[in-house]
């Protein structure tokens, strides 16, 4: 089909043996995508860490693991253990249109709520990467998820939380399930060869003009169906680039509204900032029907409403699926270090005419406990802690600096770990 040994070898490691070969070429092609993206920016240079600096790191970081020894007893944290299995199909405890696969489960001690968390990050990530966040937060495993069956977009992500898995609900209206009701326009203009249903997972980046007019030019020497061979470019970077036809021979990338609606988000969310940043925030995003499925099991548990700590906000995610399910947001710490995604945010808080008080800071790293005691003592506690830390150098495109939890940006889910344990430990 085109591709390489290497990149079959990876895609079918990652997806699995029993994987079908759709799916083992939609993950080459997201791979191929996120490569091409990452060809366009500079090679990162790393800072110079004096030597002070790196061993103050390297303590801290002992620290936490001294502490996870701790809870685990004789237990070693160790990245190069045996990955944790991704399932097929990967729908995790139930979706709403299979609820029932799994309505229990036993949570061990010390992961009980309240406090409850929920922990999200992408799916397909280095050898070990996911037994070593289970071990931290408290040995409770992951629930993966693909999106493709809450909406139209694939997006294969793990959740690691202690909420209940009973009595879920899905958010209503359903969103569309695929292309052609998501985008019921774009139908007629759509050939017979192009048998998708579904997108590949949005990412940061789209297409380029030169992309697609490639494409066109492929296409416009055949007046009907093109031979296979030109049906197979075009369908590669189509799925490579989730592109959709928009007329006669054309394609092109989606536009930002599109994603926003793909994802959950409100009509115009991230209007106001620049194409690239809107692409870049919604790319980083949750999908809000998948999370809010999941959080679904709050309503009744909270009433009156929540005390919210949102660590690695984005733009709002958590807090538009709460919101969304009528559960209302009392107080929210929001942390995020793009001061243009604490913008939206702060915009949506505003538009929705929210009656709590929202709190945002910029640096996880700058939480201690001295302010969360602050926050908590004069609201109560907090009900939930939510948050996706960096999948930068997780992802498997990143051949450059796919360094695991140790990267640069993906080690923020310490801190992650860190506060929650914080969070836990302060009484109020």
């Amino acid at each position: 089909m085109g591709y390489t040994v290497e990149e079959a070898s990876i895609a079918i490691e990652r997806c699995g043996l029993d994987s079908t070969v759709v799916e083992l070429t939609d993950f080459i092609c997201a791979a191929q995508m996120a490569r091409a993206e990452d060809a366009h920016l500079p090679l990162e240079e790393k800072p110079r860490l004096n030597h002070a600096y790196k061993k103050r790191k390297l303590l801290e970081y002992e620290l936490l693991k001294k502490k996870k020894l701790m809870r685990l007893g004789n237990k070693t944290i160790d990245e190069d253990d045996e990955a944790v299995h991704l399932p097929n199909p990967m729908v995790g405890f139930g979706i709403p249109s299979e609820p029932c696969l799994k309505t229990h489960r036993n949570l061990p001690e010390a992961a009980l709520g309240p406090p409850y968390f929920y922990y999200e990050n992408v799916a397909l990530t280095p050898k070990g990467v996911w037994s070593t966040i289970s071990r931290f937060l408290y040995d409770v495993q992951p629930e993966f998820v693909d999106s493709k069956y809450f909406c139209a977009a694939a997006r294969k992500r793990g959740y690691v939380h202690n909420l209940p898995i009973e009595n879920r609900f899905p958010l209503i209206p359903l969103p569309p399930h695929t292309i052609h009701e998501a985008f019921p326009l774009i139908r007629k203009w759509w050939p017979s060869w192009d048998t998708r249903t579904k997108l590949n997972c949005v990412l940061t980046s789209i297409a380029s003009a030169k992309s697609t007019e490639r494409i066109r030019k492929a296409l416009e020497d055949y007046d009907s169906e093109p031979p296979l061979r030109v049906q197979k470019y075009v369908l590669d970077e189509c799925r490579k680039w989730n592109l959709v036809w928009v007329g006669r021979n054309k394609v092109a990338p989606l536009e930002p509204d599109e994603v926003e609606m793909l994802l959950g988000f409100p009509k115009n969310h991230t209007r106001g900032i620049s194409r690239t940043d809107r692409y870049k925030s919604l790319g980083n995003s949750f999908q809000i029907d998948t999370v809010a499925y999941h959080l679904s099991v709050l309503k009744d548990m909270f009433p009156n409403g929540i005390n919210l700590l949102s660590l690695f906000s984005g733009i709002g995610g958590a807090e538009i699926a709460l919101h969304r399910l009528g559960i209302r947001l009392k107080n929210v710490v929001s942390v995020e270090i793009s001061a243009v995604n604490r913008n939206v945010v702060r915009s949506w808080w505003e538009q929705t005419n929210q009656r709590g008080n929202l709190y945002d800071l910029d640096d996880v790293q700058q939480l201690n406990g001295d302010r969360l005691e602050h926050y908590m003592t004069s609201f109560g506690g907090f009900d939930l802690v939510v948050g996706g830390s960096p999948c930068n150098n997780l992802t498997g495109s990143n051949r450059l600096h796919r360094d695991g939890l140790e990267g640069k940006e993906s080690s923020l889910f310490y801190h992650y770990y860190r506060i929650l344990d914080l969070v836990r430990s302060i009484k109020t």
